[in-house]
């Protein structure tokens, strides 16, 4: 399993969205109330439109660069199919500039992202921040919030369907979905079931395991990426890692002592949590690093204990804990993984002989009894045909040597298009695609945007 989440999911999901889409503009106190230059409407008038919609409150409103950001509140079904029973209120923010620019749907796939999203930046939009649900405040209350079968796919995406019609009775410009990593995951989905709500999608590092028995493209890459030399050190260390487990564990067990670190609920023992954190590493190397790492990497076999684990520490070893992986941190995602998008279950040969849990490293051991859940691939596999044969106005922007990348969208032919940063790892963006192809991927957005 890899995680989209907690520790390097954090990386992999929540801070990505921010940096990989744009650096965060805080707002600031002070509420905005003239009418604009462009001839967008007054904020005070704006805030009544949003207050006409049904189900919908305005928290706040703050400036953000001259323009009304308006923290919100959604009235959301608990199920879709089932409109009339149990509710729940979504996180969103909606940073308004003008009613006659585009607007960019973004997503980070877990907590709100309180970014500005690249897209944002390239066509001037407007833009729309979303909570998933099931994460942070945008969780069903009591009973229902227990429930686990309602965080699915299809759920989500009628969230953000609901939403989205509501809010282009007020931004009537194009509207254009994005997010990077879960967050593209996200946009992609909502696509395929409500392909009239979005003009375009822009989807960053977007990863696609449509078919969770085959994990070659992954296993492909951890063979090729990089040098053999650096492919080759990275492996020593993983598995030093674990043939010295007797001397580094009681470190290991000291410092989530000293955190309050604990493992009950999800791993079960340290040990597991321990060759768990091992696993991850090598993919958490690239996810995060680059090739420019590698002289970093020690020598497994000179390096002393202290080396090791500092190294490890500061290159990929995370640590997986309770405090992070129930209700309220990233276990929904886990769940996530483990019911429907799946996750890449790796053969790791180069540790043959030195593991102790076989069966660890996959999305239901981070998880408590009450969120595990089965595999069904119907819906991402859907998913996945769908992009391919229908998909429409569809960009995907990939990492080279992102292990996230591996596993990817193929677009279709209709109007869309995928490109790879050459190097990159989960932090691709279209600033550092090489020309041609980052003016043709600029042009193409303006064109969906239909900004000049």
């Amino acid at each position: 399993m890899r995680n989209k989440g907690i520790s390097a999911l954090a990386c992999a999901g929540l801070m990505a969205g921010a940096a990989v889409l744009g650096g965060a503009a805080p707002a600031t106190a002070k509420a905005p109330t003239a009418a604009r230059a462009d001839g967008s409407a007054a904020a005070a008038d704006v805030r009544a439109s949003l207050e006409k919609l049904p189900g919908m409150k305005v928290v706040s409103v703050t400036e953000k660069e001259g323009h009304p950001l308006y923290t919100l509140t959604y009235e959301q079904p608990v199920d879709h199919r089932r409109p009339h029973g149990a509710t729940f209120t979504q996180r969103a923010t909606l940073w308004h500039k003008s009613t006659a620019k585009p607007t960019v749907l973004y997503t980070g796939g877990y907590t709100l992202a309180g970014g500005t999203a690249s897209l944002t930046r390239l066509i001037d939009a407007n833009q729309v921040s979303v909570e998933h649900r099931y994460f942070a405040e945008s969780r069903p209350r009591g009973a229902a919030g227990e429930d686990w079968s309602k965080m699915t796919v299809q759920q989500e995406a009628a969230d953000e369907h609901r939403l989205t019609r509501a809010l282009r009775t007020i931004e009537k410009g194009k509207w254009l979905g994005t997010g990077a990593s879960k967050g593209g995951m996200t946009a992609t989905y909502h696509e395929r079931f409500y392909p009239r709500d979005l003009d375009a999608v822009v989807a960053f590092v977007a990863p696609n395991d449509a078919d969770n028995r085959d994990d070659s493209g992954y296993e492909r890459f951890f063979r090729t990426v990089g040098t053999k030399e650096c492919r080759d050190a990275l492996n020593a260390v993983q598995r030093e890692m674990l043939v010295r487990r007797a001397a580094l564990l009681p470190r290991f067990e000291a410092e989530a002592k000293a955190e309050g670190s604990t493992f009950d609920q999800t791993l079960g023992t340290t040990d597991r949590a321990y060759e768990f954190a091992v696993l991850d590493q090598v993919w958490n190397f690239w996810q995060s690093g680059t090739a420019a790492d590698c002289p970093t990497v020690p020598d497994a076999k000179k390096a002393t204990d202290e080396e090791l684990y500092d190294w490890s520490k500061e290159h990929g070893f995370s640590v997986y804990r309770d405090q992070d992986l129930g209700t309220n941190g990233s276990g929904p995602y886990y769940h996530q993984a483990a019911t429907q998008l799946g996750w890449a279950d790796l053969r790791f040969s180069h540790l043959k002989g030195v593991r102790h849990h076989p069966d660890v490293y996959q999305p239901n051991s981070v998880l408590p009894k009450a969120m595990r859940g089965t595999y069904n691939n119907k819906t991402i596999a859907d998913v996945d045909r769908w992009v391919k044969r229908h998909g429409h106005r569809m960009m995907f922007i990939y990492g080279q040597n992102d292990p996230w990348s591996a596993e990817r969208f193929t677009p279709s032919r209709h109007d869309s298009y995928r490109y790879e940063v050459p190097g990159a790892n989960h932090g691709a963006a279209i600033a550092k695609l090489p020309e041609p192809q980052q003016s043709e991927a600029i042009a193409t957005i303006k064109r969906w945007a239909d900004v000049k």
